[in-house]
């Protein structure tokens, strides 16, 4: 006699009409009997916290023996140092700042360059409750997004920087002497980041609502022309108040939301294909 299989039918949206996961059969749960005490879980997230701690601190005790903090600062503030008027420098206003300001690098440094490890506990942490189509759909996002976050962040820093602190120089009168704030320099930098980081996220969030069945591929084509108004308002207000930056902010949101709809067909039409006989 047979063993019967599991339920594999695909739960659909009732809005779309979309498959969106399968429907789980509760006699044949494939997660039935992992449950776990619950200070058990709490004993393992707190392992999985202090490893995550640990290399945050391996990274950052790495980076103050090379290249240091006050090099990491030096190369954070490339950028701007290059289009400052000749013999130009920085200021500290707080007596401080010297100190705070690269260490507060050192940490934002060391965080992102332990952030593959950090996700990885986040992920051993989660997966084990997790059905195999949740970690088949999760897993790539969760990569997907942090390679994108750090792409936004890199245009950033390669490419917006540089425009945008010459567009604001050529502006400047010659009777002034610009001399930023390292702190209002890092908050400045830390937004910007933060704000690219974000942007580059917009493929993700397009393919899960998508995937999702919250929106179908046609509804996120017919709202192409409000999101480009919506690009340039949410640049307005982020980024300072110069046609450069806004420009570079605005345009890329754009062209990953093309991107995000052009992987959500992509996506879609490879779950819902039938299987081959």
């Amino acid at each position: 006699m047979s063993e019967p299989t599991p339920n594999t039918d695909l739960v659909k949206s009732s809005e779309t009409g979309q498959a969106v996961g399968p429907v789980v059969d509760k006699e044949h749960d494939e997660l039935a009997g992992t449950e776990q005490p619950f200070v058990q879980h709490l004993v393992e997230l707190r392992d999985r916290l202090v490893k995550s701690i640990l290399a945050v601190a391996i990274a950052a005790i790495a980076l103050s023996i090379y290249p240091g903090p006050a090099n990491l600062y030096d190369l954070l503030a490339a950028p701007l140092v290059a289009n400052l008027p000749a013999g130009t420098t920085l200021i500290a206003t707080s007596v401080i700042s010297p100190f705070l300001v690269p260490l507060k690098i050192l940490m934002m440094a060391a965080l992102f360059l332990a952030l593959p490890i950090v996700l990885y506990q986040i992920w051993a942490f989660v997966a084990p409750g997790l059905y195999s189509h949740e970690k088949r759909l999760v897993l790539p996002l969760v990569i997907s997004s942090t390679v994108l976050f750090f792409i936004g962040v890199a245009f950033c820093y390669f490419f917006v920087f540089g425009q945008v602190f010459k567009f604001i120089q050529s502006f400047a009168p010659k009777s002034i002497t610009a001399a930023p704030d390292i702190e209002e320099y890092l908050g400045f930098v830390l937004t910007m980041f933060l704000a690219f980081g974000l942007t580059f996220e917009v493929p993700i969030v397009v393919v899960v609502l998508a995937r999702f069945g919250i929106f179908s591929v046609d509804k996120l084509k017919e709202f192409r022309a409000y999101f480009v108004v919506l690009a340039f308002i949410v640049a307005a207000i982020i980024t300072p108040p110069d046609v450069v930056s806004q420009l570079s902010l605005a345009i890329p949101m754009c062209l990953l939301y093309e991107l995000g709809i052009w992987a959500a067909q992509i996506f879609i039409d490879k779950t819902q294909a039938p299987p081959e006989a």
